[in-house]
């Protein structure tokens, strides 16, 4: 059984998943610190040899703070959209959860089964 979601709502929450992919890939290439840091070494530990450490950080170029800045106003856009769309009013209580789960799950879903 596949819920009617409506249109708006599935491409809602499809674009919140590709902008929370999009980060997510975005971030790690990243510098350690948003802002310019030193590089620093920790103490040996006990019983290792292993030391942490992290390079000189250069901190975050103004056009990779701002990349940030619009990946995060845009994936609170999309969640508060999807979070408070009116298809929720007519979940029967206690199946909101439910549904949400299978919404989250909707674009694994061939165009042929879903419809």
């Amino acid at each position: 059984m596949t819920d009617p979601f409506p249109q708006d709502l599935r491409d809602a929450q499809l674009n919140l998943h590709r902008t929370r992919a999009a980060y997510e890939e975005y971030a790690p290439a990243l510098p350690w610190s948003a802002e310019p840091l030193p590089g620093w070494e920790a103490e040996k530990q006990l019983h290792s040899g292993f030391r942490s450490s992290k390079p000189d950080s250069p901190g975050c170029t103004e056009a990779q703070h701002a990349e940030v800045a619009r990946c995060r106003a845009e994936l609170l856009e999309l969640s508060i959209t999807v979070s408070t769309h009116p298809f929720w009013e007519q979940v029967e209580q206690g199946q909101v959860v439910d549904a949400r789960m299978r919404l989250k799950h909707q674009h694994e879903i061939p165009d042929s089964e879903a419809a």
